[in-house]
């Protein structure tokens, strides 16, 4: 299927490593000129080389910024003041304790994995509607509708998301303006995979071994029986960035691996 999406402009938030990076690789292949984000310029301008060497039709840049800094945040919207796809990718996560989570750790999250993908969503929305195309998706995860008790802080900013999505998407009737949530199940970044080399340390056993012992010992109700793919998250978002996906519209989309056992 062609995507008919070349030529495009993607901001992808948090697209240094990771989800994000992946999917930044993946719209890449596809045409779209990808704007990478990260905190740091020089991560951002070093994977933007790296894709702009591996697809070079895509006229890929480096759009640094710390998005919670509403000045940064200010500065990046100047110099991009107009994208077709806006996807958002950055986040914090980790376990924690309930009882032991401060109100400023509580605000952190808030912050990073809302407001800041709010504030980007009430400028780049009105230009979407404006042109009458446009996709915004926001990457959420298994969490928003399954919370594990173990991420209270991060299941709870997840679920926000859907709640926001839904009500934009309303926002973008009689346009072929979407915008949607996906909820990745547990994924295969690069901090997940030192995670698990750490967890079994000294035994000689492959990632892929490792990785489906961890999945049968803690996760073992997963259909999929491994980790998510970031690549497998980049092509599901460059399909729904396509006209092709304009049905799917304030849609929460579950690739859970059949990890929530709920219909809905």
């Amino acid at each position: 299927m062609k995507l008919e999406v070349k030529g495009r402009t993607a901001l992808v938030t948090g697209s240094t490593k990771g989800i994000g990076k992946a999917i930044a690789f993946e719209l890449a292949k596809e045409g779209v000129h990808v704007l990478v984000h990260g905190r740091s310029r020089t991560e951002a301008e070093r994977v933007a080389a790296e894709i702009k060497a591996a697809y070079p039709e895509s006229l890929c840049r480096a759009a640094a910024a710390d998005l919670v800094d509403p000045e940064q945040r200010a500065a990046l919207l100047r110099d991009h003041p107009a994208v077709d796809m806006l996807i958002h990718s950055m986040g914090v996560y980790g376990i924690q304790s309930y009882e032991e989570t401060s109100e400023e750790e509580w605000e952190q999250y808030v912050r990073t994995n809302v407001l800041a993908a709010n504030a980007l969503t009430k400028h780049y929305l009105p230009g979407m509607k404006e042109r009458g195309f446009g996709r915004i998706l926001f990457i959420a995860s298994e969490e928003a509708v399954m919370p594990s008790g173990q991420m209270p802080a991060y299941a709870m900013t997840k679920t926000m998301l859907l709640s926001l999505a839904r009500s934009l998407s309303r926002l973008t009737a009689g346009t072929d303006v979407t915008v949607n949530t996906i909820l990745p199940g547990p994924t295969m970044t690069e901090k997940v995979s030192g995670i698990i080399e750490g967890l079994y340390a000294g035994e000689e056993l492959t990632l892929e071994e490792k990785e489906r012992r961890f999945m049968s010992e803690v996760m073992p109700q997963s259909e999929l029986g491994r980790f998510l793919r970031p690549a497998e998250i980049g092509r599901l978002v460059a399909f729904l960035c396509s006209p092709h996906a304009s049905p799917f519209r304030g849609s929460p989309i579950r690739m859970d691996g059949g990890l929530v056992p709920t219909i809905f």
